[in-house]
């Protein structure tokens, strides 16, 4: 049985300072560092017959992750424009091309049933496709990010195992009370990342907390979605809840000295260039 399958979003994160062109996506990265941990990672979406999707699969062949249920379709990869100001950045443009054309069939929930855990997010654009997805899954991992609604927790928490929340802005008082109404959902395992500010965790109603790390920062683009790869692999190999934040805190903390969620960057084709120098002057 493989360790780890990131289900779900993709996209080629694209550097507009730099020119150059990045793979990602939540669920896709989470693959990716599960696979530097040197853990069996897959990693199943839709791509397009694009640079950006030939990019995206080499990349994560390269990685070792298992690719062989991806799909590559007519289209373009999902991308998204981001500029840099120093270490701060700002997504400028995104398209989400052909990743949410999903054929969840043949022997697809087979393949799910062959991993430990399920990895997906809040953008993957599963929709009434995750019913069946958590029928095969062992155990099933969710982002909502920090782009949740009230609704979005009420519906697909009481599907999950393990839920993972953003919010950089809130006291510590409200970051508890978050974990606890995920956790009132149905989740039995709630942790939320705060950024600099460190996580908090919430399980069988213990409250655990975890300070950031000092890091060597040079783009902090990926650092949650390593948070999430750290966590989930160290409670995956039996840690207890303190010392998988404590994984998942260092791995976040090494993810930012390297550009994009995992690196593997190439020059942004021409096309690509020309269409980000119309989004500057926009």
């Amino acid at each position: 049985m493989r360790r780890l399958l990131g289900l779900g979003d993709n996209t080629t994160d694209l550097y507009l300072s730099q020119g150059m062109l990045y793979p990602g996506g939540n669920a896709l990265n989470v693959a990716a560092l599960t696979a530097r941990l040197q853990r069996p990672a897959s990693y199943l979406g839709c791509v397009g017959l694009d640079t950006g999707g030939h990019h995206l699969l080499a990349s994560l062949r390269t990685e070792g992750v298992d690719i062989t249920h991806c799909l590559q379709l007519p289209g373009s990869t999902s991308w998204s424009k981001i500029e840099h100001d120093g270490q701060d950045r700002k997504f400028v443009g995104f398209d989400h091309g052909v990743q949410a054309q999903w054929v969840l069939s043949g022997d697809v929930p087979s393949y799910i049933a062959d991993h430990q855990i399920v990895h997906s997010s809040l953008y993957s654009e599963l929709g009434d496709r995750l019913p069946a997805i958590r029928a095969s899954a062992h155990l099933l991992s969710f982002d909502f990010s920090s782009d949740f609604k009230p609704h979005d927790l009420e519906q697909i928490a009481p599907s999950l195992d393990v839920a993972f929340c953003s919010d950089s802005q809130a006291d510590d008082h409200n970051v508890a009370a978050l974990a606890a109404m995920v956790q009132n959902f149905g989740c039995p395992l709630v942790v939320v990342t705060r950024g600099e500010r460190g996580a908090v965790a919430l399980s069988d109603g213990q409250l655990f907390t975890q300070p950031s790390l000092p890091a060597h920062v040079v783009d902090t683009l990926g650092a949650g979605d390593a948070f999430i790869a750290g966590f989930l692999n160290a409670w995956l190999d039996q840690a207890d809840i303190g010392q998988a934040l404590q994984a998942a805190a260092r791995l976040a903390a090494q993810n930012c000295a390297e550009y994009g969620a995992f690196g593997r960057g190439v020059p942004l084709p021409a096309a690509l260039v020309q269409s980000s120098s119309e989004t500057r002057s926009s």
